[in-house]
């Protein structure tokens, strides 16, 4: 069975080919890519075949149907190709950002999948509406192929009501389905299932913080398999500092800059996701940028760093206390796997909890990164999000067959 993953953002596309092995499940990646600068000049498409040169073209791509079948082209190219035809494909899964409380799972996508995907872009207004662009782009171009949603938010749906209900009138829940959603779902999933997998225990027995640091960062408290509280709210602006989104603020400083500073709404909002965090703060929004002005002794960089590691140990402490304890923590994407510094300054505060960092394990990027003899062990695990929507698919289209 091949399945092909999708993640379609607002002016690129990224995918994966998988191989699925129906009797072993082992998923093998024959071809990834991606599409870029969408509707910008400049525009182009890649491709790079298992075992071989990645391929790269400069095409106009005015909009996603046109990126989408791009990229149809480059895996059915007859000489280059990862497959002859689209006829191959069992299905297309798709990443989409936010489900709202109608998805507590993935799901075969048909006509009421999508008003409700889009009925929920008024909650994710950056992200729904280019995951729809990316399921109607391959709706057009092959209307017979099976395509299935997979949800950012549909892992916390398990969170209880005093996790996921603010302290507002209960009609703006209840009206206005205004709550927490949490969002990186398949990433803390896959990497809590993985983490329980290395400690040798049933992910049911145990209690786990899993920290998602990329440029954009969640942190999810698990218990009983469950998640059980995360970071991130509404949208995806809350919780910890990231690399342009300021994380968890008074809720009353948006309207003190407006009232103030003559903003507009779209003017603040701006200035909460893609001017603020650690580019707000020093100027810098990779975090490896940081780090290098760091060590030239930027205090702009150093203050930022500090933040940016404080905003994690407090959720990280405060999901101990929710859970009544905790077993392990875990890092993963791109600066929670790669960076051995900001781990061991993370993990500096739990020493109380009994955890002690084995810091030449850290150093060499192991996956338990605790010495034997710490009670809270702390791991590095790979997350692979694109493996988990290409598993939730392939569940999905053999349950259709039966």
């Amino acid at each position: 069975m091949k399945i092909l993953v999708i993640n379609s953002g607002s002016s690129s596309i990224k995918y994966k080919l998988y191989q699925v092995a129906v009797d072993t499940q082992d998923f093998v990646v024959l071809a990834q890519g991606g599409a870029e600068r969408i509707g910008i000049s400049g525009s182009s498409v890649d491709c790079k075949k298992s075992g071989a040169e990645k391929e790269h073209q400069y095409i106009d791509l005015p909009d996603h149907k046109k990126s989408i079948n791009a990229i149809f082209q480059m895996l059915t190219d007859p000489e280059k190709g990862a497959i002859k035809s689209l006829s191959e494909l069992s299905g297309v899964g798709h990443r989409v950002v936010h489900g709202g409380e109608d998805f507590t799972g993935s799901v075969l996508i048909d006509g009421d999948v999508v008003d409700a995907i889009r009925q929920n872009s008024v909650l994710a207004p950056l992200h729904n509406p280019p995951n729809l662009m990316g399921i109607q782009a391959v709706y057009e171009l092959y209307p017979d192929m099976p395509q299935v949603a997979v949800f950012d938010t549909a892992i916390h749906q398990t969170m209880p009501p005093k996790a996921y209900l603010y302290g507002l009138p209960k009609n703006q829940y209840t009206a206005h389905k205004i709550r927490r959603y949490g969002f990186h779902g398949t990433s803390h999933g896959y990497v809590a299932k993985k983490a329980a997998e290395e400690l040798g225990k049933p992910i049911e027995k145990l209690k786990l913080v899993t920290c998602h640091l990329g440029n954009g960062g969640s942190i999810t408290a698990f218990a009983a398999g469950k998640s059980v509280d995360t970071s991130m709210g509404l949208t995806p602006l809350a919780g910890i500092l990231m690399g342009t989104r300021s994380g968890d603020l008074d809720p009353y400083i948006p309207l003190h800059i407006m009232q103030t500073q003559s903003l507009s709404t779209e003017q603040v909002s701006g200035m909460m996701n893609k001017h603020g965090g650690l580019l707000g703060l020093c100027g810098k929004s990779d975090m490896r940028d940081v780090l290098d002005g760091c060590e030239k002794g930027y205090e702009g960089c150093i203050e930022a760093l500090d933040i940016f590691v404080y905003s994690i140990q407090k959720y990280i402490g405060a999901y101990a206390a929710a859970m009544n304890g905790i077993d392990a923590i875990v890092f993963t994407a791109g600066i929670g796997e790669n960076n051995a510094l900001i781990r061991e300054k993370v993990l500096a505060n739990f020493g109380y909890l009994g955890l002690r960092i084995d810091k030449r394990a850290n150093k060499a990027n192991k996956t338990v990164i605790t010495t034997k003899v710490s009670k809270v062990k702390a791991l590095l695990i790979h997350t692979d999000e694109e493996k988990v929507i290409a598993s939730d698919t392939f569940e999905i289209l053999k349950a259709k067959k039966k």
